[in-house]
């Protein structure tokens, strides 16, 4: 696995560090609805096993079925789910496939990220509900297809965003922001490290005998193999997704849009550059993005192999920059500074934002109940945009402008055109 992946893992044990267990998820939400859902998982990697194994620790989970076009993954995740529940769920390369089984509930998606948008589509249209890892989509029409599907067909959904509800510290930070201790914010910084090293430049090859790599590509562009372009580190590569960037966006910036209520920025510009040596990879290794939002707001995002300058052992983090104060946010943590120094004794609101019963929880407690998630894709449509647009920002050289109320880039006829994913034959986004 790569980083990214090892981060995931590694967040995922923390929250059980916390003691946010099932069984605590469960009591803090008090008895959970009657009855059990039947579950199907499309795409079995590292991630895809690690939400396997969050899904199997919910007794009112049936796992079905499992799709991956890669048999060493569908082999190690029926394993699993034998080994948890002793029953063993139907196995398939082709996702359509689970899509037609009447006994799959809900659909756990969690494909590299040029696959999101069309399972998510077919499967809303199937009379699923559908939880789908992050980032949302690979373009903006994507994630406005993603989201009038799941209304049209009245489904629930939930993006893959775990920090919204498995660390309270987001809760806490929105609370203090929307007091008004800090005042007037019109400034917010976003950070988070790349990588020192290059992924390296390996041959073009023949693709391993388990992995349909065609169906793999899907709607990408056809690509020889390269064992860079697909297992671990498929992020490097535009084809398939944009970088460290938009990998950590949703995590970073989702406390920004939830404090400050955040719809869209009116433009973006970005430098950077990949800067690894003996590395294949597309993906900037060093980006600065600043977008520029209603009201005055400016928001800068850095990535660089060492994070933001003076904030090293903070990473991935944020911090608002108010006429009162700045309050340094991490996943677990926040820190307020007055006049530039650390202050711990300060008067703090009433708690107004409950605790989640966990990102997985509110997941199958929403199907249950039919309430819309905090994270559907409608949020993460809003949410997800502006870092798609940030990467079109550092492909086309260009300061972006974008128009909210029609979705799309004005006045920019290359980044118009870079904005419109263009799919490979057979497959095709119906918008």
């Amino acid at each position: 696995m790569d980083s990214n992946r090892r981060d995931f893992l590694r967040q995922a044990g923390g929250a059980a560090a916390l003691g946010l267990t099932a069984r605590n998820y469960r009591a803090l939400a008090g008895s959970s609805p009657n009855g059990r859902v039947n579950a199907g998982f499309i795409g079995l990697g590292g991630m895809g096993t690690g939400r396997l194994q969050q899904f199997l620790r919910e007794a009112d989970v049936n796992v079905t079925a499992l799709c991956d076009v890669d048999e060493s993954h569908l082999r190690r995740a029926a394993g699993l789910v034998e080994k948890d529940r002793r029953t063993s769920p139907a196995t398939m390369a082709d996702f359509r496939r689970l899509l037609e089984r009447k006994d799959v509930d809900l659909v756990v998606i969690a494909t590299p990220d040029h696959w999101h948008a069309l399972p998510t589509i077919l499967a809303c249209q199937a009379g699923k509900d559908v939880f789908v890892e992050k980032p949302l989509c690979h373009s903006i029409a994507e994630g406005r297809a993603m989201v009038k599907a799941a209304a049209a067909h009245g489904r629930i959904t939930q993006l893959g965003n775990h920090i919204h509800n498995d660390y309270p510290n987001y809760r806490r930070v929105v609370e203090l922001i929307q007091s008004g201790l800090l005042g007037r914010i019109d400034r917010v910084y976003c950070w988070k490290k790349s990588a020192v090293k290059g992924i390296g430049n390996p041959p073009d090859s023949e693709p391993p005998k388990e992995l349909d790599y065609d169906f793999w590509l899907g709607p990408a562009p056809r690509r020889p193999y390269n064992p860079n372009r697909s297992h671990g580190r498929f992020r490097n590569f535009w084809d398939y997704s944009g970088g460290v960037f938009i990998d950590f966006w949703c995590h970073v910036t989702d406390v920004v849009y939830w404090a400050l209520d955040l719809k869209a920025p009116l433009s973006v510009a970005a430098a950077g550059s990949r800067g690894l040596p003996d590395d294949n990879g597309e993906t900037p290794n060093n980006l600065e993005l600043v977008y520029d939002y209603p009201g005055g707001l400016i928001m800068t995002w850095t990535v660089h192999p060492r994070g933001l300058a003076g904030f090293e052992n903070a990473d991935p983090a944020c911090a608002f920059q108010g006429s009162e104060g700045t309050l340094l946010v991490t996943y677990t943590h926040h820190q307020l500074f007055l006049k530039g120094k650390p202050v711990e004794d300060f008067p703090r609101p009433p708690r107004s934002i409950p605790d989640s019963p966990g990102h997985i929880r509110e997941f199958l407690d929403s199907v249950k109940s039919r309430r819309p998630t905090t994270c559907s894709v409608e949020y993460a449509h809003r949410l997800t945009k502006a870092g798609l647009l940030g990467n079109l920002a550092y492909r086309t050289g260009h300061r972006l402008y974008w128009d909210d109320s029609k979705e799309q880039i004005t006045g920019d006829r290359k980044a118009r055109q870079l904005a419109v994913r263009r799919y490979r034959k057979p497959w095709k986004l119906v918008l």
